[in-house]
């Protein structure tokens, strides 16, 4: 069972797959000397010839001959040990420098789940592909060949009937993959879409038990994980039972070859020393095969895993963009159409964000809002029209460029276990001084002072923090970046009015000399915009100002009376 271009991917590690298999072809030659000795020694004991100096001489030489042994069998794991190792290290920086060239877009293709499973669980089994199952394939045939030489010069029809029951172990293989592909491929489907769940589930645990749906959830997992059971217990049935046919084959193989020797001893073909070799060898032509065998499924779970690697490998990358872009930042959306699993979130989009100022995009959930900031970052490549920046096409801007000049600060900051300093100066490039300057600016210093400077400690996920405390974190090292523009999504949400009122003066202060774009639901914290650009079903319906738009009593407007009422009655 080959994927040629698995391993034609792999073509520098196949070097100590030569390797293993040569040290356990040298190993196979001990074992037949060594077999040579001791059924010479069983033959002058049985005829009454051996002698003590002989006796020495032999125990010498299969001493010698089973440390020789020793030392290649220690160079076969050694052989092995390499092969995962590279192939471990090859198979993970390809996915990894993959990912960094599809960059923001790689969710397009592949949920971040499946990445990791096949990155962790995917890569291990193609490991042992390497390091155990393409080894043992080529040893397995070079093995009987030389069994068949070796032992033909005693009982050349005894050798030919161990010879012709070899082929039998690759054929029942074969017959078995035919039917293991498809069950492995179903295996391969469970186990990730189980682990997915599993992650989904745990990160929303808090929100599934505020309301109540944990049981529910708990029951769908309960499907899906009964689910990989029945997968796994059809591949363990399909082992057993592929294990059972490749022994019956071994074994009745070994004990026909030994029959026919016998009898030919009987009948005073053969003398006693071929008899024996060949009875104690007959396994010999088995043991490899039946070797392979158990490594069938690890094997096939590796070309399940392969074609899962193959295929974000085979992710069409996007042309990449070699232009960068400087200075104060302004974009324009020209006739934008984006669809999302066939359902178009913009539509025929026009628009202009101008540089240094302020400018906010609001609409109903669903409207397309965040989508335009993604788009801007490159997060989604497949859109119809233009996005210019700078004037420049998007699609000719380096990622790296966007990168440098804009940040992009959404409504759930990731927050590293470690110190304050940690997570602000990721690169540790800055001085305290720099570092401390910009917690001042988002109100942070004084906090931070008050525990233990930058060496505070900050727990995972920045459990030790209030939610208005993590995301001005998060906007302090974009500050650091100094960027040329800043893209607020939803960045006042799930925080307390205090919180809010201090994020929004950092982001007031910014807008004297960068460009923001503020994507919001509360429109009570968009008033002093320079531009309100309101979306409706990906469209833009109407865009100017915050009293305009009251003024003009249309969408905005409805939009914002609605509001008044909610923090009126909940007040």
């Amino acid at each position: 069972m080959f994927n040629k271009r698995l391993i034609l991917t792999m073509n520098k590690e196949m070097k100590h797959v030569k390797l293993q298999v040569l040290f356990q072809i040298l190993s196979l030659v001990c074992n037949i000397i060594f077999t040579f000795l001791l059924v010479n020694l069983f033959s002058k004991l049985i005829y009454n010839t051996l002698t003590f100096s002989i006796l020495l001489l032999n125990v010498l030489l299969i001493i010698i001959i089973l440390l020789i042994r020793a030392f290649f069998l220690k160079q076969v794991s050694s052989c092995s040990f390499n092969s995962s190792t590279n192939v471990k290290r090859k198979l993970r920086k390809d996915l990894f420098e993959k990912i960094l060239r599809l960059s923001n877009s790689y969710n397009d293709s592949i949920s971040t789940s499946e990445l990791v499973q096949l990155a962790t669980e995917g890569i291990n089994q193609l490991e042992v592909y390497f390091s155990l199952y393409l080894p043992q394939l080529f040893y397995s045939v070079i093995s009987a060949v030389i069994l068949f030489i070796t032992l033909s010069f005693f009982d050349l029809k005894s050798s030919i009937a161990l010879f012709i029951c070899v082929p039998l172990i690759p054929i029942s293989i074969v017959l078995v993959q035919k039917f293991a592909k498809k069950l492995l491929s179903k295996y391969w489907l469970s186990y990730v879409t189980l682990g997915s769940s599993f992650l989904e589930n745990l990160e929303g645990l808090t929100t599934l038990k505020i309301y109540g749906s944990d049981d529910y959830k708990q029951k769908e997992m309960n499907i899906e994980a009964e689910n990989f059971r029945k997968a796994t217990m059809r591949v363990l049935i399909m082992q057993l039972n592929s294990i059972s046919i490749m022994d019956i084959v071994a074994y009745g193989g070994a004990a026909l070859g030994s029959y026919l020797a016998i009898s030919h001893f009987i009948s005073n073909e053969i003398s006693l020393f071929a008899t024996l070799l060949i009875i104690l060898l007959a396994f010999e032509f088995f043991i490899p095969l039946r070797q392979l065998g158990s490594y069938f499924h690890i094997a096939m779970n590796g070309i399940a895993a392969s074609d899962k690697l193959f295929y974000v490998l085979d992710i069409k990358e996007k042309d990449s963009g070699s232009k960068d872009i400087s200075g104060d930042i302004n974009i324009k959306f020209e006739d934008l159409t984006f669809a999302y699993k066939n359902h178009n979130v913009l539509e025929n989009l026009n628009l202009t964000i101008k540089s240094n100022e302020f400018t906010a995009i609001v609409g109903e959930s669903g409207s397309g809002k965040s989508t335009i900031a993604k788009l801007i970052m490159g997060y989604y490549q497949k859109y119809n029209g233009n996005i210019f920046i700078n004037n420049i096409d998007r699609n000719l801007i380096s990622d790296d460029s966007i990168m440098e000049n804009i940040a992009f600060i959404n409504h759930d900051p990731h927050i590293f276990k470690g110190t304050i300093k940690e997570n602000i100066d990721l690169l540790n490039i800055y001085d305290d001084l720099e570092i401390n300057k910009v917690l001042e600016e988002v109100n942070l210093l004084d906090f931070v002072n008050s525990q233990n400077g930058l060496e505070t400690l900050v727990l995972e996920n920045g459990s030790n923090l209030s939610g208005g405390q993590k995301q001005r974190l998060n906007i302090a090292r974009s500050l650091l970046k100094k960027p040329n523009m800043f893209i607020f999504d939803e960045v006042t949400s799930n925080i307390d009015v205090e919180s809010e009122e201090k994020i929004l003066n950092v982001i007031k202060k910014l807008s004297k000399s960068k460009t923001i774009l503020m994507i919001t639901h509360r429109l009570s914290t968009i008033k002093d915009c320079d531009e309100i650009i309101v979306l409706e079903k990906g469209c833009v319906v109407e865009n100017g100002k915050h009293n305009e738009l009251i003024n003009n009593k249309k969408t905005y407007y409805q939009m914002y009376e609605v509001q008044k009422e909610l923090e009126a009655y909940y007040e």
